[in-house]
């Protein structure tokens, strides 16, 4: 790959054709930036601090929460610093980390939801084998799969990228290095390597998704046999969060990348894709905490016991 790529360093044009409005985005990124990390890391915290949250629904959650702020760690900063900086370059090596990194966090978000519906379903399709089904030790088995194969499908698409020859130009019409915007800079024929990617791209996003519409299929079908109105409300409120994200999630990425990257069109694919950096980690947070009576309980009674220690001593 070094003997064949001139290019040593790329220049990532993000939004500098916005202008003085990047100041105005800066501030905007800025506090989702700091919002999401606050309340991925209080999620993260309540789960760990509370007995009551530790279960597999919960674990599950405290990944993605973990996995999601990582996921814009490897992002949002350099964005940020781009904003107000008129040099936006990045070097070979720090492209590929990025992309590498970046595509490792996405495919893990999108297996953990994955293994998310899997747990609503054994929980309230089959409450009687649920402990059996979900037991720490499965739980600890799907969190390491989900996380080998995303860092795995993630090596695999950015050598398919990366093995390519860079050149030529070396202006990157996006604000990282993601797939579409790079491969287009490679100065060879990259079709089998868009189609491989393309193909990878299905099985990723498709095969999780897929059982997730499956679960969701049974679930629905077992809530409406719920005699009680009380009953299903209870029920269908336990899905409703993981659901919203889902939707929100799979609907973004799929537009990105379910399709091949000969289409890509940089304003409004750069626009979907601060969807998915930005609004969907910011969701998972907002979503989990507002909407979820348990994380709030939690929340209070240590919030509760940080102001009463103090008085204490």
């Amino acid at each position: 790959m070094a003997n064949s790529t001139s290019v040593t360093e790329f220049l990532l044009l993000g939004f500098s054709s916005l202008g003085e409005l990047q100041l105005v985005l800066f501030v905007i990124f800025l506090s989702f930036y700091l919002i999401i990390l606050s309340g991925n890391i209080t999620i993260i915290s309540v789960i760990r601090l509370d007995r009551n949250l530790r279960t597999p629904m919960y674990f599950f959650l405290c990944v993605l929460s973990i996995s999601e702020t990582f996921y814009t760690i490897v992002i949002l900063p350099k964005m940020l610093i781009n904003l107000l900086s008129v040099l936006r370059t990045l070097s070979f090596v720090s492209c590929v980390t990025q992309m590498f990194f970046f595509l490792g966090f996405a495919v893990t978000n999108c297996l953990i939801l994955g293994a998310m519906g899997y747990d609503r379903y054994a929980a309230i399709c089959q409450p009687l084998h649920y402990h059996i089904l979900m037991s720490w030790r499965v739980c600890g088995q799907l969190a390491a799969t989900c996380i080998a194969s995303g860092f795995l499908t993630s090596l695999v698409g950015t050598m398919l990228v990366f093995s390519l020859p860079f050149c030529g130009p070396n202006q990157v019409d996006h604000y990282f290095c993601d797939i579409s915007p790079v491969i287009h800079l490679a100065c060879a024929d990259t079709h089998i390597n868009e189609l491989l990617i393309f193909i990878g791209g299905v099985l990723v996003l498709l095969v999780p998704l897929f059982f997730i519409c499956v679960s969701y299929g049974f679930i629905v079908r077992t809530i409406l046999r719920i005699p009680s109105a009380e009953g299903k409300r209870k029920a269908f409120s336990t899905c409703a969060s993981h659901l919203t994200v889902v939707i929100v999630h799979y609907g973004c990425a799929s537009f990105i990348y379910l399709r091949p990257s000969a289409r890509y069109t940089s304003g409004k694919d750069r626009l979907v894709t601060v969807s998915y950096t930005i609004i969907t980690p910011l969701l998972n947070p907002v979503v989990y905490s507002l909407r979820n009576k348990d994380v709030q309980m939690a929340l209070q009674k240590i919030i509760g016991k940080a102001a009463f220690f103090p008085k204490i001593s």
